[in-house]
């Protein structure tokens, strides 16, 4: 099936592994020109690198911390100054630290706010006025926004906002005729992931293999998600393939969220 991606101007956040690197690579594989952005100079650097080499595609990368409002502005205009348009937005950031309310502080109530809420609403302030009808955007949450996660308090409330963001906007930006969705990963195979395991098992006692087999159980599918399955799931509600999906919530979780 052709998405329709070819020559599509995308800007993918926190694209320097994980997710968004999933994301990164699906849409440069389906021939869109993708703008990734990570904090770390280093890292997303390599990771333009390896999506080049891996697709050929066409990948400028920026560092950006998604904390910073200057510093998002700056990624966006620095894609149009070179490519002149937005065509879709994946809104992308790292999760906020475990814990449960008790042992939570206001500094960090602060932190995950401009961290996880924040960062949405102006990367998709600063992207709107480069985007024209057809383009989209897509926010990746958490399944917390359909089941809270044990002792990720900050990742529950937070994440649940962004979802109430999208859903607005998807009646707000539907005359403009750009859509916005909304992408839940269940236990994909990623970095954040296996640290949530870790802390975990230090909580529990026990060791990560057996929280990661206790983590399999639970899921239908009988394993962990990959990047490319999340990514390829994004690219289709980017595309034009999905131009009538807006205002959705879809679950790339094998199975593993019990709510209907």
């Amino acid at each position: 099936m052709d998405l329709g991606l070819k020559d599509k101007v995308a800007l993918v956040a926190a694209a320097g592994q994980g997710l968004g690197y999933g994301t990164a690579r699906v849409l440069a594989r389906e021939g869109a020109r993708v703008s990734i952005c990570s904090h770390l100079e280093d890292e997303i650097q390599a990771a333009a690198a390896s999506l080049i080499e891996e697709t050929g595609g066409t990948i400028l990368a920026s560092v950006c911390d998604v904390r910073d409002p200057a510093a998002i502005q700056a990624w966006v205009d620095k894609t149009v100054a070179e490519w002149g348009r937005i065509d879709a937005l994946f809104i992308n950031a790292g999760g906020p630290p475990a814990g449960a309310f008790k042992e939570l502080t206001d500094e960090q109530w602060k932190a995950a706010f401009e961290l996880t809420l924040m960062s949405a609403v102006r990367m998709i302030r600063a992207a709107l006025p480069h985007m024209r009808a057809g383009s989209a955007i897509v926010a990746s949450t958490s399944s917390s926004v359909r089941e809270p996660i044990e002792r990720l308090a900050l990742s529950n409330v937070m994440r649940a906002g962004v979802a109430g963001l999208i859903k607005t906007l998807a009646d707000e930006l539907a005359p403009d005729g750009i859509r916005a969705n909304t992408l839940l990963p269940g236990r994909i195979d990623t970095a954040r992931v296996a640290q949530l395991d870790q802390a975990r098992a230090a909580k529990l006692g026990i060791s990560v293999e057996e929280v990661r087999a206790q983590s399999i159980a639970a899921i239908p599918l009988g394993r962990l998600g990959t990047i490319d399955e999340y990514g390829t799931a994004a690219a289709f509600l980017l595309s034009p393939a999905a131009s009538y999906i807006t205002g959705a919530t879809l679950r790339v979780d094998g199975g593993k969220i019990r709510s209907i």
